[in-house]
């Protein structure tokens, strides 16, 4: 599956003042990130505010960016729960043609890894398009170890995962050392794309690709042909930026990111808001900083 190997962009969810879903900045978003070289697009991930969105608008924001994707970039759409047997019935009357599921980690039931597996072989059971696992226990409160991970990998529909465990690197790791060949593992964290891609990686969903998708494109090119000191280089000029735009949560500071790019207006949907005036001087004034340097904006 090399189509998912690279940088995908987890794209936000432009809102209107009236907190509407904003199309015309979600196209201007579309075409910016492709453009700018990205890989794949992520539509409905943690960034886009799924939570906050009715079953009617996240259907109508993929048919939209399918619409707009004027590139042909492949595209993944984040179908989850924590209802196994009605996130099966989703996935049987899913009848949108994308090129892959990202499916996150049942959350709150604290399933143990035999439930894991169990519910994660049901979905990929019921799937007309393959499976890309999503671990990322600060947001689901259970983490999915390797073995489950192996076992899963061995499932025809199940082609990847995106690995955001709090210890990503070391997982990481003990995945790509036991996975099939043919197994996507790409990471969830920004700030470990070069270590990460280091011991056997294969790119990164990404969240500053909102904004800079010239660069991360660039850095996750430079660590998967090797180069490693100079996607250091480029992951170092972007360690502030990173550090702002998830210091009041995510994906807060990357639409105050994009605002300031001319790119929506910022707005969040409870219960999550707006970035501070601190945060959003501070994020201008990076900017200004990144807009010196050739090939950061």
């Amino acid at each position: 599956m090399d189509k998912f190997r690279g940088t995908g962009v987890a794209l936000v969810t432009p809102f209107k003042e009236d907190l509407s879903v904003d199309y015309d900045a979600l196209e201007q978003l579309v075409n910016h990130v492709s453009e700018g070289g990205v890989d794949y697009l992520v539509v409905m991930g943690t960034t886009a505010e799924s939570p906050t969105l009715t079953g009617k608008e996240k259907l109508e924001v993929l048919k939209f960016v399918i619409s707009k994707n004027n590139k042909k970039l492949p595209i993944v759409y984040g179908l989850g729960g924590n209802d196994t047997q009605a996130l099966v019935n989703k996935f049987k009357n899913f009848d949108i043609d994308v090129d892959a599921f990202l499916v996150v980690c049942p959350f709150y039931n604290k399933p143990s890894q035999r439930g894991l597996q169990l519910h994660y072989e049901a979905i990929a059971e019921a799937a007309s398009k393959p499976i890309i696992l999503y671990n990322v226990p600060k947001r689901t409160s259970v983490n999915m170890v390797t073995k489950t991970v192996i076992a899963l990998s061995q499932h025809p529909n199940i082609i990847g995962i995106k690995e955001a465990s709090g210890d990503t690197v070391v997982q990481a790791e003990e995945i790509a050392r036991k996975m099939p060949d043919d197994f996507i593992l790409t990471s969830g964290d920004d700030d470990l794309i070069t270590p990460f891609i280091k011991c056997g990686g294969h790119g990164v969903i990404s969240v500053i690709a909102n904004a800079l998708p010239g660069h991360t494109s660039d850095l996750v090119n430079a660590a998967l042909a090797g180069d490693y000191s100079r996607s250091k280089v480029m992951a170092n000029d972007m360690e502030e930026m990173l550090r702002l735009i998830f210091s009041e949560g995510n994906p807060t500071g990357v639409k105050a990111l994009l605002q300031q790019m001319g790119i929506g207006n910022g707005k969040l949907r409870l219960p999550l808001v707006e970035a501070s005036e601190s945060l959003r001087s501070q994020i201008a004034e990076e900017y200004k900083i990144l807009n010196t340097k050739k090939g950061m904006i």
